[in-house]
C-alpha cells in the first residue's frame, strides 16, 4: 500500500477563490485515518458553516477519483466517483462529515466493480443494511469529530475486508498519476508498470470506477484551477505546459469542459472575487 503520508488524491478540488470577508462562514477540516486503516481510507473531512439568517452561500467542487461515505442531514450515503463538478448550497448553521476512501479502497467493501456506482449516490443501508442507519443515528447524536471518527472506525473494523493485492497495485499507479510529472499519457503508465493497456483499463474500471486517462486529466485540471485561482495574472499557457499539456487547444477544451469556463475567464473571475462557476 502507499505509505500513510503519501496522498493518492489531490488537496485541490474547491473551485474559485473563497471570499475572505466571508471565510468565517465556511470551513473545511481534514483528519487522518488510523494507521491500520490508512491503506483503504485516506482521511476524514468535515465541512461546517454558519450563514447569517436570510442568506445562503455555496461551494463548487471538482470531485476526486474516489468514493466518499457522507453523513449529511442525519443520513449516510455512499457517493461513487463523480465525473462532473457540482455545487452544494448551504444555509443557516450546519455541517457535513465525510469518509474519503483511497482510489480503489472501496471495492473490497462494495464487492463489485466501482464503475457500477460511478456518478451515483446510494443509501448506505443498501450496502450495510440497518447497521448503517444505526451508525448514522449515533453519529448525528454527537457533534464531536473524535467521537464520530471512533464510531466510523469501529464500524469499518467490524467489516474490514481481506487483503486484495490488486488494490495496492492500483493505488501505486494512482499515486504516480498524481505525483509524477513525467507521466503525460496513459502509455507512460503501461511502460512504467509493465502492464498492457487493456489490463490497465479493466483494473481502473473495476477498482477506481473511471479510466486512467480520466484520473490523469482530473489531477492536472485540479492543479491548473488551483494555480489560476492563486496566481491570477499567471499566463495560462505557462500553467498548461508545466502540467504536461503541450497542445494548448487540448488544454482549453479539457479545462472548459471540467470547470465550465475558459482558463482566461476563470482567472478573471477569481481576480474579481466572483463565484466563477456553478454546476
Amino acid at each position: 500500500m502507499p505509505e500513510p503520508d503519501v496522498a493518492t488524491t489531490s488537496e485541490y478540488g474547491v473551485l474559485g477563490v473563497r471570499d475572505q470577508s466571508r471565510a468565517e462562514h465556511f470551513s473545511l477540516d481534514r483528519y487522518p485515518a488510523a494507521a491500520d486503516m490508512s491503506g483503504l481510507v485516506e482521511r476524514y473531512w468535515v465541512v461546517s458553516w454558519e450563514v447569517p439568517p436570510g442568506r445562503e452561500s455555496s461551494i463548487t467542487l471538482l470531485p476526486h477519483p474516489c468514493v466518499n461515505v457522507v453523513l449529511d442531514r442525519g443520513r449516510l450515503t455512499v457517493h461513487g466517483v463523480g465525473r462532473e463538478r457540482f455545487t452544494y448550497t448551504y444555509r443557516g448553521v450546519g455541517g457535513v462529515f465525510g469518509i474519503k476512501f483511497r482510489p480503489g479502497g472501496f471495492l473490497p467493501f462494495l464487492g463489485r466493480p466501482l464503475s457500477e456506482i460511478t456518478d451515483t449516490v446510494l443509501p448506505a443501508e443498501e450496502l450495510w443494511g440497518p447497521a448503517a442507519a444505526s451508525l448514522a443515528e449515533r453519529m448525528a447524536a454527537t457533534s464531536g469529530v473524535d467521537r464520530r471518527v471512533a464510531l466510523v472506525e469501529e464500524f469499518l473494523h467490524e467489516r474490514w475486508p481481506q487483503p486484495d493485492p490488486q488494490v495496492e497495485f492500483v493505488q501505486r499507479i494512482v499515486a504516480a498519476l498524481l505525483h509524477d510529472r513525467t507521466i503525460v499519457r496513459v502509455d507512460d503508465v503501461t511502460e512504467m508498470f509493465n502492464v498492457n493497456s487493456r489490463t490497465l483499463q479493466r483494473l481502473f474500471q473495476r477498482y477506481v470506477g473511471v479510466s486512467p486517462k480520466w484520473v490523469l486529466r482530473r489531477y492536472r485540471l485540479h492543479e491548473a484551477a488551483a494555480v489560476l485561482a492563486r496566481e491570477q495574472h499567471r499566463p495560462w499557457a505557462e500553467v498548461a505546459a508545466e502540467l504536461g499539456y503541450f497542445d494548448q487547444s487540448h488544454f482549453i477544451r479539457d479545462f472548459t469542459a471540467a470547470i465550465g469556463m475558459t482558463p482566461v475567464s476563470y482567472a478573471q473571475a477569481c481576480r474579481r472575487m466572483e463565484a466563477p462557476v456553478s454546476a
